[in-house]
C-alpha cells in the first residue's frame, strides 16, 4: 500500500509518500481500506516530535470501508469512521490507503454523503458532542462560548449547540469570519482578546451557563472568569500552543465554577467515553440533511500532504481540511 510516513521530525518537508506492506490486524483491530481523512492540529505536533516519539504513519482519523475483521464484528464492505485509539501515535495511523484501527474506535454509519464530506466528522464532531453535550450538558436556552470557534471543531461545537438550542457566543480572531459565524447560528461574535471575560460580563454581568475552550492554556483562566457560580468550563483544543499551564487556584480560579478537560485523542473509545454514547448515525443524516453545516472546507489530493499541513499550519483554514485518495 501507499503510506504517508514520517521520515524525521520537522516540517511538512518531512512527510513522504512510501510503498509500506498492507497491515495485517491484530486481535481487537479491523482492517479498513480508507477512502478519505480529516487533518488534526495534533498531527503537526506528532510531526514535530513535540510529544515524544510516535508511529512512522500519522493520522488520528479517517473513513472507509471494512476490508477485513478477524473477529466478524464487522462485515467486509460496511462504511465506517474509525478514530484515535493510538492511532498516529502508538500504531500507525490512517495517512495510509489501509489502516488497522482499534474495533472499540470503529463505528458503521450508513449514508450516501461523498467520502470527502463524510471525511469532515468523525474527530470534530465527536470531540465537540462528548465536551458540550457529555461534559458541560449544555441545553436548551443555556449561554455557551465557544472560543475558537472558526476551527473544525469550533464549527462543529456551534452546529451541535445550536441544535441543542444553546444560545451560542462564539469568537475568532478575525473579524471577517464573523459573518461566517452567524450564519452557522452564533447569536454572539466577539473578536478573540485576552480579556474576553470582561466583554462578556458587559453582555451578561451574571455570567454565562458553560464554555468549550479551543484556543486552549493561553486562554483558559480568561474563560473561567467568564462563567457563573455553578457553571462549566471544557479544555479540549490548544490552538494556541500547548505547555504547561501555572496558576494559583485560590486566586485566579473564581470558586464555585467548575473546570474539566476532555483529551480525545487518548480517551475516545474507552470504556469511560465509548463510541456508543455519540449519536454519530444522526449526525451523519443532520449534515446530509444540512441542519449541520459539515462540509469540509478544503479539500487535498493524497500526493498534496505537504501542502495540506502547511495549509494548516499557516493558519489559513476555515473549517476541516481533508484528504481524499484515489
Amino acid at each position: 500500500m501507499r503510506a504517508i510516513v514520517i521520515k524525521q521530525y520537522g516540517g511538512p518537508e518531512v512527510l513522504q509518500i512510501e510503498e509500506r506492506p498492507d497491515p495485517i490486524p491484530q486481535p481487537g483491530q479491523v482492517l479498513i481500506d480508507v477512502k478519505a481523512f480529516g487533518l488534526n492540529h495534533a498531527e503537526i505536533y506528532f510531526r514535530k516530535g513535540a510529544w515524544g516519539d510516535v508511529a512512522e504513519i500519522s493520522g488520528i482519523e479517517c473513513v472507509g470501508t471494512v476490508r477485513f475483521d478477524p473477529d466478524d464484528r464487522f462485515v467486509p464492505g460496511q462504511k465506517v469512521m474509525a478514530l484515535v485509539g493510538g492511532m498516529g501515535r502508538g500504531i500507525n495511523g490512517s495517512y495510509a490507503e489501509m489502516v488497522c484501527a482499534p474495533a472499540s474506535n470503529i463505528v458503521v454509519v450508513d449514508t450516501d454523503l461523498p467520502w470527502e464530506e463524510l471525511a469532515a466528522i468523525p474527530e470534530s464532531y465527536a470531540t465537540a458532542w462528548t465536551s458540550l453535550i457529555g461534559i458541560l450538558d449544555v441545553a436548551k436556552d443555556r449561554i455557551v462560548l465557544i472560543r475558537g470557534a472558526t476551527s473544525a471543531l469550533g464549527q462543529a461545537a456551534v452546529n451541535i449547540a445550536r441544535q441543542a438550542g444553546a444560545h451560542v457566543v462564539a469568537t475568532s480572531r478575525h473579524a471577517s469570519r464573523f459573518d461566517s459565524l452567524k450564519t452557522l447560528g452564533a447569536e454572539e461574535v466577539l473578536l478573540e482578546s485576552p480579556q474576553l471575560s470582561a466583554v462578556i460580563r458587559e453582555r451578561h454581568p451574571q455570567g454565562i451557563d458553560a464554555a468549550i475552550d479551543i484556543v486552549g492554556n493561553t486562554t483558559v483562566l480568561d474563560t473561567l472568569a467568564s462563567v457563573r457560580r455553578g457553571g462549566r468550563v471544557c479544555l479540549v483544543g490548544f490552538l494556541g500552543g500547548g505547555g504547561p499551564l501555572t496558576m494559583e487556584p485560590v486566586f485566579q480560579m473564581p470558586s464555585g465554577v467548575h473546570l474539566s478537560v476532555f483529551a480525545s485523542a487518548l480517551v475516545t473509545g474507552t470504556p469511560a467515553f465509548p463510541l456508543s454514547e455519540i449519536p454519530f448515525q444522526a449526525i451523519v443524516d443532520r449534515a446530509t440533511e444540512g441542519s449541520y453545516q459539515a462540509k469540509p472546507a478544503h479539500l487535498f489530493d493524497f500526493g498534496e500532504i505537504r501542502a495540506a499541513h502547511q495549509f494548516m499550519e499557516a493558519g489559513k483554514a476555515t473549517g476541516k481540511v481533508v484528504v481524499r485518495l484515489r
